[in-house]
């Protein structure tokens, strides 16, 4: 296989990973895990919580795939707000085109952007400014910077982050994942990476000056083993930015292959498509695109969009 076969069925199986997990979530947004416990998800469906039709994915793909058109191009927040705000006003890379279940910090942000703020400045940057928004699309993003020095690899996440989530909390957990990401792509087992990260991440993290207070907040992650932790009472799925990294890091960790991660990730409650999005990526890379059952891939919007898009982003890396 040459590299740019091969740069792009890694970027496929990265962006389809993600659209399907998330087309599989969207009809369970919300559902309480006993209530999915009662009635697990076992396939792609439809209707349910956005009474769509199945394949249809949400937020969490559009957004991906804004970053990912950003990056057939140059690298430049601003076209990556623009994208944004077609998204939002427009329905650009929606699968219908509506736009449905926004989110209020990336609204807000977008909004900020549209009244002349710069796109790095937009993002909210409090506390309550921790929703999942920033993780759930930040994938495509471990392609441009796969090479790169780490202190950049750190400032590049921060920025795009920061387009619509700022906090050092969202930008670490962004920056946990895009890693994690990372060391699978250069082919590190998924327990091994955990561990490299363990090891590498907090003291890398006081280097940079993250506050030890907000290091703490991935403690979880950072130490022990998380596939240990009881899932019932200690793994959370809702849409607070930590509870969906540790979520869907433990889904990847305690399954084999991409169809038991995400119906895993869909079967926790709550926020399905996002858990079951960032989960979907992680799996998407490992056991790649031609892993995803057939019969999803054939219900999924726009899935030749999305193959164009992988094609059009690895002639830029390779070129």
């Amino acid at each position: 296989m040459t590299e740019i076969q091969n740069k792009t069925e890694l970027i496929k199986s990265a962006l389809l990973g993600v659209a399907v997990g998330d087309a599989l979530g969207v009809p369970y947004e919300f559902k309480s895990r006993d209530r999915m416990l009662e009635e697990p998800a076992t396939g792609m469906t439809g209707h349910g919580t956005h009474n769509m039709p199945a394949g249809t994915f949400s937020d969490d793909s559009s957004l991906t795939f804004c970053l990912a058109e950003m990056l057939t191009g140059e690298f430049d927040l601003r076209v990556l707000a623009n994208h944004f705000v077609k998204w939002l006003h427009e329905g650009y890379w929606t699968s219908t085109g509506q736009t449905f279940d926004v989110g209020m910090t990336t609204r807000e942000a977008i909004n900020r952007f549209m009244n002349g703020v710069k796109p790095e400045l937009a993002g909210g940057d409090d506390e309550h400014s921790n929703g999942n928004g920033s993780l759930m699309r930040i994938l495509p993003l471990v392609f441009y910077m796969i090479d790169k020095p780490v202190e950049e690899r750190f400032r590049l996440v921060s920025l795009v982050s920061s387009v619509t989530h700022a906090h050092i909390r969202s930008v670490v957990a962004c920056f946990y994942y895009l890693e994690f990401a990372r060391l699978l792509i250069l082919k590190t087992p998924g327990i091994y990476a955990y561990i490299d990260l363990q090891r590498d991440l907090p003291p890398f993290l006081n280097r940079m000056g993250v506050e030890k207070t907000e290091i703490e907040q991935f403690n979880r992650l950072f130490h022990g083993d998380i596939r240990l932790i009881p899932e019932k009472k200690y793994i959370y799925s809702s849409g607070y930015v930590v509870h969906t990294l540790e979520a869907s890091v433990y889904c990847f960790m305690k399954t084999l292959n991409y169809k038991d991660a995400v119906l895993k990730a869909v079967n926790m409650g709550e926020d399905t498509d996002t858990t079951a999005a960032v989960t979907g990526g992680l799996a998407g890379l490992v056991y790649g695109a031609q892993t995803i059952p057939a019969e999803w891939m054939k219900m999924l919007a726009r899935r030749a969009d999305i193959e164009d898009l992988a094609v059009r982003m690895a002639n830029m890396f390779t070129s």
